[in-house]
């Protein structure tokens, strides 16, 4: 499955700052636009992977995983 998430990006004092609006805690600072799409796109892989990671660990075991569309 290929998410989309949506990136805000705004360009103050000549650098380059950026939000993921769906994961909070997921923002960079760079001093291009490429850049930081580039550095928002790793972050973001970073916070779900430790996110999955941290929820499987609490479940411990016996768990479900259930794909949730919405």
């Amino acid at each position: 499955m290929n998410r989309k998430y949506t990136a805000i990006l705004k360009e103050d004092d000549g650098w380059w700052i950026g939000w993921i609006e769906e994961v909070p805690g997921v923002n960079c600072q760079e001093s291009t636009r490429e850049e930081l799409v580039i550095s928002l796109k790793e972050a973001l892989l970073e916070a779900l992977e430790f996110n999955r990671s941290d929820a499987v660990s609490a479940a411990g075991t016996g768990f479900e995983e259930l794909e949730i569309a919405v």
